[in-house]
């Protein structure tokens, strides 16, 4: 068996804005690729992008998985993603990782319009702000997301618009299981 060839983040992250962009689907990067971009650097093998869309565009994201060269993994695509509101996707190529991640809620509408783009090869790449992938992160909860929101307040607390975090993790902790997302916060805050 011969070894995978290394990962081309960057041609992949250009080649995704343009096949998105070509079907109208509006988006943003969260999660790792994000981190890298506002907080510590950390090893990551996948790309997470938020969709500005409801599993109705999917077969739109089909489109882009095949024009890609990606394939989706659940071998029901459309009753995974209606009851998970993910589509995960793999490169054959280089085994990387795509979640098309479906949401139509208002914050992430906002969230999506307020991205950062990020001239990469051919395309202007959209990241989440350092502000909406920390709210993310907090909302995940999980030890290595709470890390990378403590990262990105590391590098970037003097920068960071508190308010607007204080505004939605407090419209968020209303949400069983998240009520202590505004404590979450204060300790980043500290």
């Amino acid at each position: 068996m011969s070894p995978r060839p290394t990962p081309d983040f960057e041609g992949l992250l250009a080649r995704l804005t343009n096949a998105l962009n070509a079907r109208a689907v509006p988006f943003m990067l969260i999660g790792g690729q994000a981190v890298l971009l506002h907080g510590d650097p950390r090893l990551t093998q996948d790309v997470d992008a938020t969709l500005g869309a409801g599993p109705e565009r999917l077969d739109d994201i089909i489109h882009v998985c095949r024009e890609m060269g990606l394939e989706p993994l659940p071998d029901d695509l459309e009753t995974f993603v209606r009851r998970t509101f993910v589509l995960p996707a793999r490169d054959s190529a280089t085994g990387l990782r795509v979640d098309f991640i479906f949401s139509t809620t208002p914050y992430e509408a906002q969230a999506i319009a307020r991205a950062v783009l990020v001239p990469i090869g051919d395309a202007d790449v959209p990241f989440a702000t350092a502000e909406d992938l920390i709210i993310h992160k907090l909302f995940a909860g999980r030890p290595r997301d709470l890390e990378d929101a403590a990262g990105v307040v590391r590098r970037k607390g003097h920068e960071l618009d508190w308010a607007y975090m204080r505004e939605w993790v407090g419209r968020f902790s209303t949400a069983e299981g998240r009520e202590d997302l505004p404590s979450l916060l204060d300790a980043l805050e500290g």
